[in-house]
Protein backbone atom coordinates (compact mmCIF):
# COMPACT_ATOMS: atom_id res chain seq x y z
CA UNK A 1 0.00 0.00 0.00
CA UNK A 2 1.47 3.34 -1.01
CA UNK A 3 1.95 6.09 1.54
CA UNK A 4 3.67 9.46 1.48
CA UNK A 5 5.62 11.40 4.02
CA UNK A 6 4.52 14.87 4.96
CA UNK A 7 6.69 17.95 4.73
CA UNK A 8 8.26 18.72 8.13
CA UNK A 9 6.91 21.71 10.02
CA UNK A 10 9.32 24.24 11.51
CA UNK A 11 9.78 23.63 15.25
CA UNK A 12 7.90 25.98 17.50
CA UNK A 13 9.32 27.78 20.50
CA UNK A 14 7.55 25.40 22.83
CA UNK A 15 9.04 22.34 21.16
CA UNK A 16 12.62 23.61 21.09
CA UNK A 17 12.58 25.17 24.49
CA UNK A 18 13.95 28.51 23.29
CA UNK A 19 12.19 31.45 21.67
CA UNK A 20 12.66 31.81 17.95
CA UNK A 21 13.23 35.18 16.33
CA UNK A 22 10.15 36.69 14.78
CA UNK A 23 10.17 36.44 11.02
CA UNK A 24 9.33 39.59 9.04
CA UNK A 25 5.76 39.51 7.78
CA UNK A 26 5.51 38.51 4.12
CA UNK A 27 3.24 40.33 1.70
CA UNK A 28 0.22 38.40 0.51
CA UNK A 29 -2.34 39.04 -2.19
CA UNK A 30 -5.06 39.33 0.46
CA UNK A 31 -3.33 42.40 1.96
CA UNK A 32 -4.70 44.48 -0.90
CA UNK A 33 -8.33 43.69 0.04
CA UNK A 34 -10.38 46.28 1.96
CA UNK A 35 -11.82 43.58 4.25
CA UNK A 36 -10.23 40.66 6.10
CA UNK A 37 -9.77 37.64 3.84
CA UNK A 38 -12.37 35.51 5.68
CA UNK A 39 -15.03 38.21 5.24
CA UNK A 40 -14.19 38.65 1.57
CA UNK A 41 -14.37 34.90 1.00
CA UNK A 42 -17.80 34.79 2.64
CA UNK A 43 -19.15 37.67 0.53
CA UNK A 44 -18.02 36.17 -2.76
CA UNK A 45 -19.24 32.71 -1.76
CA UNK A 46 -22.72 34.05 -1.00
CA UNK A 47 -22.67 36.11 -4.22
CA UNK A 48 -21.79 33.01 -6.23
CA UNK A 49 -24.51 30.86 -4.65
CA UNK A 50 -27.18 33.56 -4.92
CA UNK A 51 -26.38 34.30 -8.58
CA UNK A 52 -26.46 30.63 -9.54
CA UNK A 53 -29.76 30.13 -7.70
CA UNK A 54 -31.29 33.17 -9.43
CA UNK A 55 -30.17 32.08 -12.90
CA UNK A 56 -31.47 28.54 -12.42
CA UNK A 57 -34.89 29.82 -11.38
CA UNK A 58 -35.09 32.23 -14.33
CA UNK A 59 -33.98 29.57 -16.84
CA UNK A 60 -36.53 27.11 -15.49
CA UNK A 61 -39.28 29.71 -16.01
CA UNK A 62 -38.06 30.35 -19.56
CA UNK A 63 -38.10 26.65 -20.36
CA UNK A 64 -41.66 26.35 -19.08
CA UNK A 65 -42.74 29.39 -21.13
CA UNK A 66 -40.76 28.34 -24.24
CA UNK A 67 -38.64 31.51 -24.13
CA UNK A 68 -35.16 31.19 -25.77
CA UNK A 69 -32.42 31.04 -23.13
CA UNK A 70 -30.09 33.34 -25.05
CA UNK A 71 -32.49 36.27 -24.59
CA UNK A 72 -31.34 37.80 -21.30
CA UNK A 73 -32.47 40.90 -19.46
CA UNK A 74 -30.36 43.23 -17.33
CA UNK A 75 -30.82 41.25 -14.10
CA UNK A 76 -29.71 38.03 -15.78
CA UNK A 77 -26.71 39.76 -17.35
CA UNK A 78 -25.64 41.12 -13.96
CA UNK A 79 -26.06 37.69 -12.41
CA UNK A 80 -23.86 36.11 -15.08
CA UNK A 81 -21.17 38.74 -14.48
CA UNK A 82 -21.43 38.11 -10.72
CA UNK A 83 -21.01 34.35 -11.21
CA UNK A 84 -17.91 34.79 -13.37
CA UNK A 85 -16.34 37.38 -11.06
CA UNK A 86 -16.99 35.41 -7.86
CA UNK A 87 -15.77 32.18 -9.48
CA UNK A 88 -12.50 33.83 -10.51
CA UNK A 89 -12.02 35.19 -7.01
CA UNK A 90 -12.83 31.91 -5.26
CA UNK A 91 -10.42 29.95 -7.44
CA UNK A 92 -7.67 32.50 -6.88
CA UNK A 93 -7.99 33.19 -3.17
CA UNK A 94 -10.04 30.41 -1.61
CA UNK A 95 -9.68 27.29 -3.73
CA UNK A 96 -5.91 26.92 -3.52
CA UNK A 97 -5.82 27.26 0.25
CA UNK A 98 -8.72 24.82 0.59
CA UNK A 99 -7.00 22.17 -1.55
CA UNK A 100 -3.74 22.63 0.34
CA UNK A 101 -5.52 22.13 3.65
CA UNK A 102 -7.01 18.84 2.41
CA UNK A 103 -3.64 17.57 1.18
CA UNK A 104 -2.00 18.54 4.44
CA UNK A 105 -4.62 16.81 6.58
CA UNK A 106 -4.42 13.65 4.44
CA UNK A 107 -0.65 13.48 4.80
CA UNK A 108 -1.02 13.93 8.56
CA UNK A 109 -3.20 10.81 8.66
CA UNK A 110 -0.95 8.52 6.62
CA UNK A 111 2.16 9.79 8.37
CA UNK A 112 1.37 7.66 11.43
CA UNK A 113 2.20 4.51 9.44
CA UNK A 114 5.71 5.62 8.55
CA UNK A 115 8.97 5.15 10.46
CA UNK A 116 10.35 8.37 8.97
CA UNK A 117 8.51 11.47 10.20
CA UNK A 118 9.42 13.86 7.42
CA UNK A 119 10.22 14.16 3.78
CA UNK A 120 12.63 16.63 2.27
CA UNK A 121 13.34 17.64 -1.29
CA UNK A 122 15.44 14.81 -2.71
CA UNK A 123 18.77 15.56 -4.31
CA UNK A 124 19.76 13.49 -7.32
CA UNK A 125 22.50 10.99 -6.58
CA UNK A 126 24.82 12.80 -8.99
CA UNK A 127 24.08 16.29 -7.73
CA UNK A 128 25.34 18.13 -4.71
CA UNK A 129 23.56 17.37 -1.42
CA UNK A 130 20.45 19.42 -0.83
CA UNK A 131 20.75 21.95 2.00
CA UNK A 132 19.08 21.09 5.28
CA UNK A 133 15.80 22.89 6.04
CA UNK A 134 16.09 26.32 7.54
CA UNK A 135 15.33 26.37 11.24
CA UNK A 136 16.53 22.83 12.05
CA UNK A 137 20.05 23.14 13.47
CA UNK A 138 20.37 19.38 14.14
CA UNK A 139 19.86 18.54 10.49
CA UNK A 140 22.18 21.30 9.34
CA UNK A 141 24.91 20.06 11.69
CA UNK A 142 24.49 16.43 10.61
CA UNK A 143 24.62 17.30 6.90
CA UNK A 144 27.90 19.14 7.44
CA UNK A 145 29.63 16.29 9.28
CA UNK A 146 32.00 13.78 7.72
CA UNK A 147 30.60 10.43 6.64
CA UNK A 148 32.78 8.59 9.17
CA UNK A 149 31.31 10.59 12.06
CA UNK A 150 27.75 9.90 10.89
CA UNK A 151 28.47 6.18 10.47
CA UNK A 152 29.84 6.03 14.02
CA UNK A 153 26.70 7.79 15.30
CA UNK A 154 24.44 5.31 13.51
CA UNK A 155 26.39 2.32 14.82
CA UNK A 156 26.26 3.74 18.36
CA UNK A 157 22.51 4.31 18.06
CA UNK A 158 22.78 8.07 18.50
CA UNK A 159 21.45 8.78 14.99
CA UNK A 160 18.46 6.72 13.77
CA UNK A 161 19.20 5.00 10.48
CA UNK A 162 15.74 5.76 9.11
CA UNK A 163 16.27 9.51 9.47
CA UNK A 164 19.36 9.79 7.28
CA UNK A 165 17.52 10.83 4.10
CA UNK A 166 15.61 13.62 5.82
CA UNK A 167 18.60 14.90 7.79
CA UNK A 168 21.16 14.71 5.00
CA UNK A 169 18.95 15.73 2.10
CA UNK A 170 20.94 13.34 -0.13
CA UNK A 171 19.41 9.90 -0.71
CA UNK A 172 22.50 8.40 -2.34
CA UNK A 173 24.73 9.46 0.55
CA UNK A 174 22.20 8.21 3.08
CA UNK A 175 22.13 4.76 1.46
CA UNK A 176 25.94 4.59 1.42
CA UNK A 177 26.23 5.56 5.09
CA UNK A 178 23.51 3.13 6.13
CA UNK A 179 25.17 0.36 4.16
CA UNK A 180 28.54 0.86 5.84
CA UNK A 181 26.92 1.08 9.28
CA UNK A 182 25.11 -2.21 8.59
CA UNK A 183 28.40 -3.85 7.59
CA UNK A 184 30.03 -2.79 10.85
CA UNK A 185 27.07 -3.84 13.00
CA UNK A 186 26.62 -7.28 11.43
CA UNK A 187 30.19 -8.02 10.42
CA UNK A 188 28.87 -9.14 7.03
CA UNK A 189 29.96 -7.61 3.75
CA UNK A 190 27.59 -6.59 0.97
CA UNK A 191 30.07 -6.69 -1.90
CA UNK A 192 27.66 -8.46 -4.26
CA UNK A 193 24.85 -5.96 -3.66
CA UNK A 194 25.19 -2.98 -6.04
CA UNK A 195 24.96 0.57 -4.70
CA UNK A 196 25.83 2.74 -7.68
CA UNK A 197 23.62 3.23 -10.71
CA UNK A 198 20.27 3.67 -8.97
CA UNK A 199 18.16 6.77 -8.32
CA UNK A 200 17.40 6.46 -4.61
CA UNK A 201 15.41 9.67 -4.67
CA UNK A 202 12.79 8.01 -6.88
CA UNK A 203 11.82 5.51 -4.17
CA UNK A 204 11.73 7.89 -1.20
CA UNK A 205 8.36 7.87 0.48
CA UNK A 206 6.67 5.45 -1.90
CA UNK A 207 8.60 2.28 -2.74
CA UNK A 208 11.20 1.29 -0.14
CA UNK A 209 12.51 2.56 3.18
CA UNK A 210 16.10 2.46 4.49
CA UNK A 211 17.72 1.24 1.22
CA UNK A 212 21.29 -0.10 1.18
CA UNK A 213 21.43 -1.07 -2.51
CA UNK A 214 19.35 -2.80 -5.12
CA UNK A 215 18.95 -6.35 -6.41
CA UNK A 216 19.67 -7.11 -10.04
CA UNK A 217 17.25 -9.34 -11.93
CA UNK A 218 17.67 -10.43 -15.54
CA UNK A 219 14.82 -9.49 -17.85
CA UNK A 220 14.09 -11.71 -20.84
CA UNK A 221 11.74 -11.09 -23.74
CA UNK A 222 9.09 -13.56 -24.92
CA UNK A 223 7.25 -12.99 -28.14
CA UNK A 224 5.85 -11.81 -30.27
CA UNK A 225 2.64 -12.62 -28.44
CA UNK A 226 -0.15 -12.26 -30.99
CA UNK A 227 -3.13 -11.04 -28.96
CA UNK A 228 -6.30 -9.41 -30.24
CA UNK A 229 -4.69 -8.65 -33.59
CA UNK A 230 -1.57 -6.96 -32.14
CA UNK A 231 1.94 -8.17 -31.38
CA UNK A 232 3.52 -7.71 -27.96
CA UNK A 233 7.05 -8.45 -26.84
CA UNK A 234 6.60 -9.37 -23.18
CA UNK A 235 9.33 -8.52 -20.62
CA UNK A 236 9.81 -11.18 -17.95
CA UNK A 237 12.02 -10.71 -14.87
CA UNK A 238 13.03 -14.13 -13.57
CA UNK A 239 15.93 -16.26 -12.36
CA UNK A 240 14.35 -19.55 -13.46
CA UNK A 241 15.92 -21.13 -16.50
CA UNK A 242 13.59 -22.36 -19.27
CA UNK A 243 10.76 -20.03 -18.27
CA UNK A 244 11.31 -17.36 -20.94
CA UNK A 245 12.27 -19.93 -23.56
CA UNK A 246 9.20 -22.02 -22.82
CA UNK A 247 6.90 -18.99 -22.93
CA UNK A 248 8.50 -17.95 -26.18
CA UNK A 249 7.64 -21.35 -27.68
CA UNK A 250 4.03 -20.94 -26.55
CA UNK A 251 3.92 -17.51 -28.18
CA UNK A 252 5.19 -19.04 -31.42
CA UNK A 253 2.50 -21.72 -31.37
CA UNK A 254 -0.20 -19.10 -30.77
CA UNK A 255 1.10 -16.80 -33.53
CA UNK A 256 1.33 -19.60 -36.12
CA UNK A 257 -2.29 -20.52 -35.32
CA UNK A 258 -3.69 -17.05 -35.93
CA UNK A 259 -3.28 -15.47 -32.49
CA UNK A 260 -5.22 -15.36 -29.24
CA UNK A 261 -8.28 -13.37 -28.20
CA UNK A 262 -9.10 -11.90 -24.80
CA UNK A 263 -11.96 -10.20 -22.99
CA UNK A 264 -12.10 -8.30 -19.69
CA UNK A 265 -15.17 -9.45 -17.77
CA UNK A 266 -14.91 -7.21 -14.72
CA UNK A 267 -12.73 -4.34 -13.53
CA UNK A 268 -12.97 -3.36 -9.87
CA UNK A 269 -10.64 -3.16 -6.89
CA UNK A 270 -12.03 -4.08 -3.47
CA UNK A 271 -11.54 -3.16 0.16
CA UNK A 272 -13.53 -4.66 3.03
CA UNK A 273 -13.44 -2.99 6.44
CA UNK A 274 -14.45 -4.88 9.56
CA UNK A 275 -16.79 -3.16 12.04
CA UNK A 276 -18.34 -4.32 15.27
CA UNK A 277 -21.66 -3.52 16.94
CA UNK A 278 -23.03 -4.15 20.43
CA UNK A 279 -25.42 -6.76 19.00
CA UNK A 280 -25.77 -8.89 15.88
CA UNK A 281 -29.20 -7.34 15.27
CA UNK A 282 -27.66 -3.91 15.11
CA UNK A 283 -24.95 -5.16 12.71
CA UNK A 284 -27.66 -6.63 10.47
CA UNK A 285 -29.39 -3.23 10.31
CA UNK A 286 -26.30 -1.72 8.70
CA UNK A 287 -26.03 -4.71 6.37
CA UNK A 288 -29.60 -4.17 5.13
CA UNK A 289 -28.95 -0.43 4.81
CA UNK A 290 -25.83 -0.92 2.66
CA UNK A 291 -27.44 -3.53 0.41
CA UNK A 292 -30.62 -1.48 -0.14
CA UNK A 293 -30.52 -0.28 -3.81
CA UNK A 294 -32.20 2.94 -2.75
CA UNK A 295 -29.15 3.94 -0.73
CA UNK A 296 -26.52 3.19 -3.38
CA UNK A 297 -26.52 6.60 -5.08
CA UNK A 298 -25.94 8.36 -1.79
CA UNK A 299 -23.11 5.97 -0.86
CA UNK A 300 -21.55 6.43 -4.29
CA UNK A 301 -21.47 10.21 -3.90
CA UNK A 302 -19.68 9.90 -0.56
CA UNK A 303 -17.30 7.21 -1.79
CA UNK A 304 -16.38 8.90 -5.08
CA UNK A 305 -15.05 12.00 -3.32
CA UNK A 306 -11.75 10.17 -2.83
CA UNK A 307 -10.69 10.52 -6.48
CA UNK A 308 -11.98 11.62 -9.87
CA UNK A 309 -11.25 8.08 -11.10
CA UNK A 310 -12.94 6.25 -8.21
CA UNK A 311 -16.43 5.02 -9.09
CA UNK A 312 -18.24 2.82 -6.57
CA UNK A 313 -19.64 -0.32 -8.21
CA UNK A 314 -21.23 -2.17 -5.32
CA UNK A 315 -21.13 -3.26 -1.68
CA UNK A 316 -21.28 -6.89 -0.56
CA UNK A 317 -21.72 -7.64 3.15
CA UNK A 318 -21.02 -10.66 5.31
CA UNK A 319 -21.99 -11.10 8.96
CA UNK A 320 -20.17 -13.07 11.64
CA UNK A 321 -22.01 -12.61 14.93
CA UNK A 322 -21.91 -8.92 15.74
CA UNK A 323 -19.02 -8.33 13.32
CA UNK A 324 -19.87 -6.94 9.88
CA UNK A 325 -17.58 -7.14 6.84
CA UNK A 326 -18.38 -4.72 4.01
CA UNK A 327 -16.70 -5.47 0.64
CA UNK A 328 -16.63 -2.27 -1.43
CA UNK A 329 -15.77 -2.55 -5.13
CA UNK A 330 -14.85 0.38 -7.35
CA UNK A 331 -13.17 1.24 -10.64
CA UNK A 332 -9.75 2.86 -10.25
CA UNK A 333 -8.67 4.07 -13.70
CA UNK A 334 -5.14 3.04 -14.66
CA UNK A 335 -3.99 2.71 -11.05
CA UNK A 336 -3.98 -0.63 -9.27
CA UNK A 337 -6.17 1.26 -6.84
CA UNK A 338 -5.56 0.05 -3.28
CA UNK A 339 -5.03 3.58 -1.94
CA UNK A 340 -7.95 4.93 -3.95
CA UNK A 341 -10.49 2.39 -2.70
CA UNK A 342 -9.19 2.66 0.86
CA UNK A 343 -9.76 6.43 0.89
CA UNK A 344 -13.25 5.97 -0.52
CA UNK A 345 -14.07 3.39 2.15
CA UNK A 346 -12.83 5.76 4.84
CA UNK A 347 -15.19 8.45 3.50
CA UNK A 348 -18.14 6.06 3.77
CA UNK A 349 -17.19 4.93 7.27
CA UNK A 350 -17.01 8.55 8.45
CA UNK A 351 -20.43 9.16 6.91
CA UNK A 352 -22.01 6.05 8.42
CA UNK A 353 -20.71 6.95 11.86
CA UNK A 354 -23.32 9.74 12.02
CA UNK A 355 -26.27 7.34 11.66
CA UNK A 356 -24.59 4.41 13.42
CA UNK A 357 -22.68 5.99 16.30
CA UNK A 358 -22.38 2.61 18.03
CA UNK A 359 -20.33 1.26 15.11
CA UNK A 360 -16.79 0.39 16.16
CA UNK A 361 -14.37 0.33 13.20
CA UNK A 362 -12.01 -2.55 13.99
CA UNK A 363 -9.91 -2.32 10.81
CA UNK A 364 -10.02 -0.65 7.41
CA UNK A 365 -9.20 -4.12 6.05
CA UNK A 366 -11.00 -7.14 7.45
CA UNK A 367 -9.60 -9.76 5.00
CA UNK A 368 -12.90 -10.04 3.14
CA UNK A 369 -11.26 -7.91 0.40
CA UNK A 370 -9.16 -10.14 0.01
CA UNK A 371 -5.63 -8.83 -0.61
CA UNK A 372 -2.53 -11.03 -1.08
CA UNK A 373 -4.27 -14.21 0.04
CA UNK A 374 -5.84 -17.07 -1.95
CA UNK A 375 -9.56 -16.84 -1.19
CA UNK A 376 -12.81 -18.13 -2.61
CA UNK A 377 -14.32 -14.64 -2.72
CA UNK A 378 -11.66 -13.51 -5.23
CA UNK A 379 -12.05 -16.73 -7.19
CA UNK A 380 -15.83 -16.32 -7.44
CA UNK A 381 -16.46 -12.55 -7.33
CA UNK A 382 -13.19 -11.35 -8.87
CA UNK A 383 -10.83 -8.58 -7.81
CA UNK A 384 -8.95 -6.20 -10.06
CA UNK A 385 -9.37 -7.34 -13.66
CA UNK A 386 -11.22 -10.57 -14.51
CA UNK A 387 -9.89 -11.79 -17.86
CA UNK A 388 -10.48 -14.74 -20.19
CA UNK A 389 -7.94 -15.47 -22.94
CA UNK A 390 -8.30 -18.19 -25.57
CA UNK A 391 -6.72 -19.56 -28.73
CA UNK A 392 -7.24 -22.42 -31.19
CA UNK A 393 -3.95 -24.18 -31.90
CA UNK A 394 -3.83 -25.98 -35.21
CA UNK A 395 -3.03 -29.70 -35.29
CA UNK A 396 0.12 -29.25 -37.36
CA UNK A 397 1.40 -26.57 -34.96
CA UNK A 398 0.81 -28.87 -31.98
CA UNK A 399 2.90 -31.55 -33.66
CA UNK A 400 5.59 -29.32 -35.19
CA UNK A 401 6.13 -26.63 -32.54
CA UNK A 402 4.86 -28.25 -29.34
CA UNK A 403 6.08 -31.77 -30.18
CA UNK A 404 2.96 -33.54 -28.90
CA UNK A 405 -0.64 -34.33 -29.89
CA UNK A 406 -4.01 -32.74 -29.23
CA UNK A 407 -5.37 -35.87 -27.53
CA UNK A 408 -2.37 -36.07 -25.18
CA UNK A 409 -2.76 -32.43 -24.13
CA UNK A 410 -6.50 -32.75 -23.47
CA UNK A 411 -6.01 -35.89 -21.39
CA UNK A 412 -3.12 -34.40 -19.41
CA UNK A 413 -5.03 -31.20 -18.65
CA UNK A 414 -7.99 -33.21 -17.31
CA UNK A 415 -5.88 -35.49 -15.14
CA UNK A 416 -3.38 -32.87 -13.93
CA UNK A 417 -4.93 -29.40 -13.90
CA UNK A 418 -8.53 -30.39 -13.14
CA UNK A 419 -8.62 -33.70 -11.28
CA UNK A 420 -5.17 -33.42 -9.71
CA UNK A 421 -5.86 -29.92 -8.39
CA UNK A 422 -9.20 -31.08 -7.01
CA UNK A 423 -7.52 -33.95 -5.17
CA UNK A 424 -5.07 -31.44 -3.71
CA UNK A 425 -7.92 -29.20 -2.58
CA UNK A 426 -6.62 -26.33 -4.71
CA UNK A 427 -8.21 -22.88 -4.40
CA UNK A 428 -7.90 -21.12 -7.73
CA UNK A 429 -4.95 -23.30 -8.72
CA UNK A 430 -6.39 -25.34 -11.59
CA UNK A 431 -3.41 -24.67 -13.82
CA UNK A 432 0.15 -25.80 -14.49
CA UNK A 433 2.22 -22.76 -13.45
CA UNK A 434 0.28 -19.52 -13.91
CA UNK A 435 2.10 -17.87 -10.99
CA UNK A 436 5.41 -18.32 -12.82
CA UNK A 437 4.29 -16.08 -15.65
CA UNK A 438 2.39 -13.61 -13.48
CA UNK A 439 5.36 -13.10 -11.15
CA UNK A 440 7.81 -12.56 -14.00
CA UNK A 441 5.66 -9.94 -15.72
CA UNK A 442 4.71 -8.30 -12.40
CA UNK A 443 8.32 -7.79 -11.33
CA UNK A 444 9.37 -6.50 -14.76
CA UNK A 445 6.53 -3.94 -14.93
CA UNK A 446 6.61 -2.66 -11.35
CA UNK A 447 3.51 -4.39 -9.97
CA UNK A 448 3.19 -5.51 -6.34
CA UNK A 449 4.82 -8.98 -6.38
CA UNK A 450 2.82 -10.08 -3.32
CA UNK A 451 -0.40 -9.69 -5.30
CA UNK A 452 0.78 -12.57 -7.44
CA UNK A 453 -1.07 -14.71 -4.88
CA UNK A 454 -4.58 -13.82 -6.01
CA UNK A 455 -3.57 -12.64 -9.49
CA UNK A 456 -2.44 -16.21 -10.27
CA UNK A 457 -5.92 -17.63 -9.69
CA UNK A 458 -6.42 -19.43 -12.98
CA UNK A 459 -8.25 -22.37 -14.52
CA UNK A 460 -6.75 -23.78 -17.71
CA UNK A 461 -9.12 -25.54 -20.10
CA UNK A 462 -8.19 -27.65 -23.13
CA UNK A 463 -10.59 -29.26 -25.60
CA UNK A 464 -10.34 -30.91 -29.00
CA UNK A 465 -12.26 -28.99 -31.66
CA UNK A 466 -12.81 -29.15 -35.42
CA UNK A 467 -13.50 -32.90 -35.39
CA UNK A 468 -10.76 -33.50 -32.86
CA UNK A 469 -7.98 -32.12 -35.04
CA UNK A 470 -7.28 -28.77 -33.37
CA UNK A 471 -6.83 -27.69 -29.74
CA UNK A 472 -8.94 -25.04 -28.03
CA UNK A 473 -7.02 -23.73 -25.00
CA UNK A 474 -8.12 -21.01 -22.59
CA UNK A 475 -7.17 -19.45 -19.28
CA UNK A 476 -9.74 -17.80 -17.00
CA UNK A 477 -8.19 -15.45 -14.46
CA UNK A 478 -10.70 -13.66 -12.18
CA UNK A 479 -8.40 -11.41 -10.15
CA UNK A 480 -5.47 -9.88 -12.03
CA UNK A 481 -4.40 -6.83 -10.01
CA UNK A 482 -2.30 -4.47 -12.12
CA UNK A 483 -1.79 -0.77 -12.72
CA UNK A 484 0.25 1.41 -15.07
CA UNK A 485 0.61 4.41 -12.74
CA UNK A 486 1.79 4.68 -9.14
CA UNK A 487 4.00 2.48 -7.00
CA UNK A 488 6.90 0.78 -8.73
CA UNK A 489 5.61 1.53 -12.23
CA UNK A 490 7.29 4.96 -12.17
CA UNK A 491 10.81 3.57 -11.62
CA UNK A 492 13.06 3.84 -14.66
CA UNK A 493 13.50 0.12 -15.43
CA UNK A 494 9.89 -0.83 -14.81
CA UNK A 495 8.66 2.19 -16.74
CA UNK A 496 10.76 1.09 -19.71
CA UNK A 497 9.13 -2.35 -19.66
CA UNK A 498 5.66 -0.79 -19.58
CA UNK A 499 6.64 1.43 -22.48
CA UNK A 500 7.77 -1.63 -24.44
CA UNK A 501 4.24 -3.01 -24.09
CA UNK A 502 2.67 0.34 -25.00
CA UNK A 503 0.86 0.74 -21.68
CA UNK A 504 3.07 3.23 -19.84
CA UNK A 505 1.26 5.79 -17.69
CA UNK A 506 -2.40 6.72 -17.80
CA UNK A 507 -4.61 6.61 -20.88
CA UNK A 508 -6.00 10.12 -21.30
CA UNK A 509 -8.65 9.19 -23.88
CA UNK A 510 -10.08 6.30 -21.86
CA UNK A 511 -8.93 6.14 -18.21
CA UNK A 512 -8.28 2.55 -17.22
CA UNK A 513 -7.62 1.29 -20.76
CA UNK A 514 -3.86 0.85 -20.21
CA UNK A 515 -4.33 -1.17 -17.03
CA UNK A 516 -6.95 -3.37 -18.67
CA UNK A 517 -4.66 -3.94 -21.65
CA UNK A 518 -1.81 -4.91 -19.32
CA UNK A 519 -4.12 -7.42 -17.62
CA UNK A 520 -4.96 -9.04 -20.97
CA UNK A 521 -1.24 -9.23 -21.81
CA UNK A 522 -0.62 -10.99 -18.50
CA UNK A 523 -3.39 -13.48 -19.32
CA UNK A 524 -2.02 -13.98 -22.83
CA UNK A 525 1.43 -14.66 -21.42
CA UNK A 526 -0.05 -17.19 -19.00
CA UNK A 527 -1.82 -18.84 -21.93
CA UNK A 528 1.48 -19.20 -23.79
CA UNK A 529 3.28 -20.51 -20.71
CA UNK A 530 0.57 -23.03 -19.90
CA UNK A 531 0.50 -24.30 -23.48
CA UNK A 532 4.26 -24.83 -23.62
CA UNK A 533 4.73 -26.43 -20.19
CA UNK A 534 1.81 -28.80 -20.67
CA UNK A 535 3.28 -29.82 -24.02
CA UNK A 536 6.66 -30.48 -22.41
CA UNK A 537 4.99 -32.65 -19.78
CA UNK A 538 2.92 -34.53 -22.35
CA UNK A 539 6.01 -35.21 -24.47
CA UNK A 540 8.21 -36.06 -21.48
CA UNK A 541 10.64 -33.23 -22.24
CA UNK A 542 10.45 -31.33 -18.94
CA UNK A 543 13.44 -32.87 -17.16
CA UNK A 544 15.61 -32.85 -20.26
CA UNK A 545 14.97 -29.16 -20.97
CA UNK A 546 15.67 -28.16 -17.37
CA UNK A 547 18.90 -30.11 -17.36
CA UNK A 548 19.90 -28.15 -20.46
CA UNK A 549 18.78 -24.63 -19.52
CA UNK A 550 18.41 -24.55 -15.73
CA UNK A 551 21.74 -25.84 -14.45
CA UNK A 552 24.91 -23.87 -13.81
CA UNK A 553 28.48 -25.04 -14.37
CA UNK A 554 29.80 -22.67 -11.68
CA UNK A 555 31.76 -24.19 -8.79
CA UNK A 556 29.60 -23.24 -5.80
CA UNK A 557 32.07 -24.64 -3.28
CA UNK A 558 34.13 -21.48 -3.72
CA UNK A 559 31.26 -19.16 -2.82
CA UNK A 560 29.73 -21.12 0.07
CA UNK A 561 29.39 -19.23 3.35
CA UNK A 562 30.63 -20.60 6.62
CA UNK A 563 28.11 -22.26 8.94
CA UNK A 564 27.58 -20.87 12.40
Amino acid sequence: MEVRRRIPRPPSASSTGSPSPAAPPSLQASDALPLPIRHTNLIFSLLFIASIFFLLRRWREKVRQSIPLHLVDLSELLSIVAVVASLIYLLSFFGIAFVQSIVSSHEDEVDDFLPVPSRLPVADSKMAPAPAPVGDPDEAVLAGREDEDIIAAVVAGNTPSHSLESKLGDCRRAASIRREALRRITGRGLEGLPLEGFDYGSILGQCCEMPVGYVQLPVGIAGPLMLDGREYYVPMATTEGCLVASTNRGCKAIAESGGAASVVLRDGMTRAPAVRFPTAVRAAELKFFLEDPGNFDMLAVVFNRSSRFAKLQGVQCALAGRNLYMRFSCSTGDAMGMNMVSKGVQNVLDYLQNDFPDMDVVSISGNFCSDKKPTAVNWIEGRGKSVVCEAVIKEEVVKKVLKTTVAALVELNTIKNLAGSAVAGALGGFNAHASNLVSAVFIATGQDPAQNVESSHCITMMEAVNDGKDLHVSVTMPSIEVGTVGGGTQLASQSACLDLLGVKGSCLESPGANARLLATIVAGTVLAGELSLMSALAAGHLVRSHMKYNRSSKDFSKVASSCQ
